[in-house]
């Protein structure tokens, strides 16, 4: 390492990601983008990740483009996006996409998915919204079936109909790259544990609701006879630290602000504050049920993300063995 480079810093065993700034406000920073990507990998994150947005007003680059820009500044770093609603994607195509970004980053990606709620602006995208769930899990299908070793797919749904089609290439990871289900209802956390490799609690859920969601997951394992030991769980947290505890509050309540304006109870969800304050909260989070969490600052720009992740890195993630 240069003589100018900061200090790497330790991050326990437990999975620890970092979400990736993609923001484009005006014009792509992508010189901060690279050394932000570089410094999470060097301070020995997991993996770093980005969201979806397909229609909304924040300035958000397309996340799995994002991703495989990601992947060629990066060598180790896993990569994921959390959540994809895929009920809203042609599912060939987004097969396509994924398999084309784990390719990329030779087996880095990761895929959270959810079908979306009710308020989605399906029929912008072709989608009845009586049959949302049904494109979700059907969609789901049949990319798994994309993915599989076989190199011609036949596939019958209600949906879609292929016949014999080649599908070429494939995923480097088998039989596909990991994936997340987002959700929060019973009948979602359900579908998570019959279908998925993990569940991501919610950015904008509370720890204690998020508790009480690993609850379900963890009867729904016993019932499905699912495996505790491979099934995942993760919690996306919006925080901000800082020795100015007033100032943290105000920075975090900013960034919520810019996603979900003035959503009624997004107030109660983030964790901030001092050091002392951060770890305390996301002890308590870990102590919930997350086996993965993605700290997520909420800065405007990537130099406001890229001084917090230094802060998480030096002061808070070491606290968390």
């Amino acid at each position: 390492m240069a003589a100018s480079e900061p200090p790497s810093c330790s991050v326990p065993a437990m999975r620890v990601g970092i979400s990736i700034p993609h923001l484009d406000s005006g014009s792509f920073d992508g010189p901060g983008a690279k050394a932000y990507l570089a410094r999470a990998e060097q301070l020995g994150f997991e993996s770093g990740w980005v969201v979806e947005q397909a229609i909304g007003p924040t300035p958000l680059i397309a996340p799995l483009e994002m991703l495989a820009y990601a992947a060629a500044c990066t060598e180790r770093l896993r990569l994921g996006v959390a959540v994809l609603v895929s009920s809203l994607h042609d599912p060939l195509q987004l097969a396509n996409a994924i398999t084309a970004v784990d390719r990329l980053s030779h087996g880095r990606l990761e895929v959270g998915v959810s079908p979306g709620g009710g308020f989605r602006q399906f029929s912008a995208f072709g989608v009845e919204k009586e049959t949302f769930v049904g494109r979700f899990t059907e969609g789901l299908r049949l990319m798994k079936a994309v993915w599989s070793d076989e190199p011609r797919i036949t596939f019958h749904g209600r949906f879609r109909q292929l016949d014999d089609l080649p599908i070429q290439p494939k995923p480097v990871q088998r039989p596909h790259p990991p994936i997340w289900f987002g959700g929060s209802a019973p009948a979602a956390l359900a579908r998570a544990v019959r279908l998925g490799d993990g569940f991501l609690g919610a950015g904008s859920t509370t720890t204690a609701a998020f508790a009480q969601q690993v609850g379900i997951v963890k009867r729904e394992l016993e019932d499905q006879g699912g495996d505790p030991a491979t099934f995942m769980i993760g919690k996306r947290v919006y925080l901000a630290v800082d020795d100015d505890a007033d100032r943290a509050r105000s920075r975090v309540a900013d960034g919520l602000r810019r996603i979900y304006a003035e959503m009624p109870g997004i107030q109660d969800v983030p964790v901030c504050g001092t050091t002392d304050d951060v770890v305390r909260g996301l002890r308590d989070v870990i102590n919930a049920g997350a086996e993965m969490i993605l700290l997520n600052p909420l800065g405007a720009y990537v130099a406001e993300d890229r001084e917090q992740m230094e802060r998480l890195a030096a002061d808070v993630v070491p606290q968390l063995d």
